[in-house]
């Protein structure tokens, strides 16, 4: 029995990835906070490299900015939202999704990575807070090799409207 190149491409396109959360702290325009803090970026961390969240380190500080590294996620993608990777990769400006809670100074503790607009709509129905970040390159071709392996899109049609007039006349009625 012989592999086709889908069975080849599935076996080496895992539905995971290693990833990283760089969140950047700056002063805030707010009187009653003291930082602002956001998710500015995701970077892919190699099996090997993996570091457990024992939590943030600072990588890089810059006047008042500063950008923390929050290592230890992992990216996982699922047949069943292939959808919604798809119309992601699609849009103009793809997105992963950093979901975190904040705590009472406003500081995130990100929890989740997500490349999926309908998992990350779901959180942002709570009371987390989801970050909107550009996709790495290679998350971009990682998620596009398991969507081109997972997902067919359905073609859309148009429903055709019911004829209500007819529908409401009786066989052999006509109008006056």
């Amino acid at each position: 029995m012989t592999a086709t190149n889908s069975d080849h491409r599935r076996d080496h396109n895992p539905s995971q990835f290693n990833v990283s959360v760089i969140i950047q702290q700056s002063p805030s325009d707010s009187r009653w906070l003291e930082d602002r803090w956001e998710a500015v970026g995701v970077v892919a961390t190699l099996e090997e490299e993996r570091l457990d969240r024992a939590g943030p380190s600072l990588i890089h500080q810059e006047g008042p900015v500063s950008h923390y590294l929050y290592p230890g996620f992992t990216l996982r993608l699922h047949e069943d939202e292939c959808e919604s990777y798809y119309y992601n990769l699609l849009s103009s400006q793809p997105h992963c999704y950093v979901v975190a809670n904040l705590d009472d100074q406003g500081k995130p503790n990100p929890f989740l990575v997500s490349l999926s607009y309908d998992e990350a709509h779901a959180y942002l129905e709570g009371d987390d807070t989801v970050y909107t970040v550009p996709v790495p390159a290679e998350l971009y071709r990682w998620t596009e090799a398991f969507v081109l392996d997972h997902y067919a899109p359905q073609k859309r049609t148009k429903r055709k409207r019911a004829d209500w007039k007819s529908a409401a006349r009786g066989p052999g009625d006509h109008e006056a």
